[in-house]
């Protein structure tokens, strides 16, 4: 499976915010201005993280932040928020953040396939850096390997 295509709508540059709850919901608005899924979703996105705790930064600066398929989900998609001033989400390893890809699927299996895919562009250490350093739409989709 390829990663869906990466509406502009989908990704907000350089973005400053308090905290990382305002960073996931931020991200939640990116997914539903892009048709992906319903603002409703940014909060399930936050109630993962709460719960579960900030298992979601996988990578040193990065977040990938998503929900169980829904009804919320109108898609298969990501967005990608970058923030100008990294936020802490609790790990002991990988904060601060300046990268939050999140991820709305709307099946389990095409949940696995889509973090598969997204595993193999971060194997490339240097993938979030460049994110984070990002001016434009088509660089985040040249790094992402996605397209229009």
């Amino acid at each position: 499976m390829s990663l869906p295509t990466l509406p502009a709508d989908a990704v907000i540059l350089g973005s400053e915010v308090a905290n990382w709850r305002d960073a996931v919901r931020l991200a939640g608005t990116a997914l539903s201005r892009a048709g992906i899924a319903k603002p409703e979703y940014a909060g399930e996105m936050i109630r993962m993280i709460e719960e579960h705790g900030p298992y979601v930064v996988i990578a040193p600066g990065l977040a990938l932040a998503h929900a169980r398929p829904g009804p919320e989900v109108l898609a298969d998609g990501i967005a990608i928020v970058t923030l100008s001033t990294p936020v802490n989400f609790g790990h002991p390893y990988n904060d601060p953040v300046s990268v939050v890809l999140a991820l709305a699927v709307a099946s389990g299996d095409a949940h696995i396939a889509l973090v598969a895919e997204l595993a193999n562009i971060f194997n490339d250490s240097s993938a979030v850096e460049e994110l984070a350093a990002a001016t434009s739409v088509d660089e985040v989709r040249r790094i992402m390997g996605a397209v229009q």
